[in-house]
């Protein structure tokens, strides 16, 4: 299976054409809207098998591939 933070990296780099650092606040460089802020929820839903719920719409999550790598393994442990 493809690992959390290379599959991020891949779909943000496919959205935006750019490919970010890890920890690159991707909203403070202009990477994301909030269009494909509302992709890569979708994409975190689909790809990694968590659930996003309304109060993990947190902006915080979804800052940087480190942050929605360590929201993923959160919702994973969770769950587990």
């Amino acid at each position: 299976m493809q690992d959390v933070a290379t599959a991020l990296t891949a779909y943000v780099e496919e959205l935006t054409g750019l490919r970010p650092d890890p920890g690159e606040d991707l909203f403070a460089a202009g990477l994301l809207s909030s269009l494909y802020a509302l992709q890569l929820v979708l994409f975190v839903e689909t790809k990694f098998g968590v659930e996003v719920c309304d109060d993990d719409l947190d902006l915080a999550n979804f800052r940087s591939v480190a942050a929605m790598e360590a929201f993923v393994a959160g919702k994973r442990s969770h769950t587990s």
